[in-house]
């Protein structure tokens, strides 16, 4: 089935002297334009295209890829603001309309607004700020530690609220923040845990002992560079911590506290020391 306002794999069905036309199953031949059709390309061939109305409401493909996809979420620079509602520059040659009835709050050009991208009920491709309504429940196998992206909304006072693999709501903690976070930027992230009603708190760092193997083994050839001393310690500024191993303080007291176990680090308050195997 093809999907408007998305990538589609298509066969290519026969050739013009305008393009080729794609088997579109329900909305028939779908023109990739001339100007798109990638060299070589044959009656027969799978083409990866993205799917869109043209200023005529005609079904039509295309191979630019645009920034976000129906169903996706984004930050978008807002380009041009008029009496229809605020187009956002979101790859394409024509501009993604956000309606005024999908906004919320005051907007102007070359501000940045973070939107989810949806078809309207005439198959065009629109964008909205009321994220909610894209939105669906934690699915109820997440486990503590996997791996998820992270797409930053709003802080708030707890932190910041971030959309997790275009999916669904999560929080992350102030307290859990030892980095640069933006509004609007996608980060790689964790599952911190559920909580109780289905809420998720996310984190920047594999929670537990998930990464301490590798970045113990970037502690331990960190201090054979450096004759087998360094002052990062347990009590050294997390700034310090982050800037050499781009870690949070927390995950390296975890990592070197491992190797203090081991018998391969002593931690003194002048930081870390190499010991002999």
């Amino acid at each position: 089935m093809v999907k408007i306002g998305q990538i589609n794999t298509l066969k290519v069905m026969r050739e013009a002297d305008f393009g080729l036309y794609l088997d579109g199953g329900e909305f028939g031949g779908i023109l990739l334009p001339r100007k798109e059709v990638p060299e070589g390309a044959a009656v027969g061939d799978e083409l990866s295209v993205f799917i869109l109305l043209d200023t005529d409401d005609f079904v039509v493909a295309t191979t630019r890829a645009p920034m976000v996809q129906v169903g996706e979420f984004a930050s978008l620079q807002v380009v041009e603001v008029n009496k229809i509602g605020a187009f956002l520059n979101w790859g394409m040659p024509k501009d993604l309309l956000l309606p005024y009835a999908e906004q919320r709050g005051t907007l102007e050009a070359g501000k940045r607004v973070v939107v989810g991208v949806y078809v309207d009920n005439s198959d065009r491709i629109a964008a909205t700020t009321k994220l909610d309504k894209l939105l669906s429940p934690p699915p109820q196998d997440l486990k503590v530690g996997q791996p998820v992206e992270l797409l930053v909304c709003r802080r708030g006072d707890l932190g910041y609220s971030v959309i997790v693999d275009n999916s669904y709501w999560a929080l992350l903690h102030q307290k859990d923040v030892f980095r640069t976070v933006r509004i609007g930027h996608k980060v790689q992230g964790y599952i911190k845990r559920v909580v109780d009603g289905g809420k998720v708190d996310v984190v920047l760092d594999k929670p537990g002992f998930g990464k301490v193997d590798e970045l113990s083994q970037r502690i331990l050839d960190d201090l054979a560079a450096q004759g087998g001393v360094s002052p990062l310690g347990d009590k050294s500024q997390p700034e310090a911590i982050y800037q050499a191993f781009g870690v949070s303080k927390k995950a390296y007291k975890m990592a070197i506290g491992h190797l203090k176990k081991l018998g391969r680090i002593d931690i003194s308050p002048e930081g870390i020391k190499l010991l002999d195997d």
